[in-house]
């Protein structure tokens, strides 16, 4: 399993923009060999899936998200980013990072590392 730190969380107002970033905690984890993903999650709800990123930079995102988040990995600075734009109310959660190893060029549904999450928060 792969030990992962989110950053990036903080509050904002509708309309507002934040970035979160996910890093793996031991510098000799090469994020580039894992499929990955940004999930959320609010207090009494199912965790559910924001954005998958593979192996080989294919993107999924879920329909609420669609159109103003954007995933990306640097893997010169070993990060997964998730670029969150035009921020509404119910954007508000936990986000959370996870990783899966697997094959290069087949998508994940199910991960076994997970970050301990960022809080984002937006207020009208």
């Amino acid at each position: 399993q792969v030990q992962l730190v989110e950053s990036g969380g903080g509050s904002v107002q509708t309309g507002g923009t934040l970035r979160l970033s996910c890093t793996a905690r031991s510098s000799s984890t090469r994020l580039f060999g894992y499929c990955m993903a940004w999930f959320r999650q609010t207090p009494g709800q199912k965790r559910e899936a924001v954005a998958h990123f593979s192996r080989d930079g294919k993107t999924t995102y879920s329909d609420a998200v669609k159109g103003r988040f954007a995933v990306s990995r640097v893997n010169a600075e070993n990060t997964l980013y998730l670029q969150m734009d035009s921020l509404k109310v119910e954007d508000t959660a936990m986000y959370y990072c996870a990783a899966q190893a697997c094959v290069y060029g087949d998508t994940v549904s199910t991960y076994a590392s997970w970050g301990q999450g960022t809080q984002v928060t937006v207020s009208s």
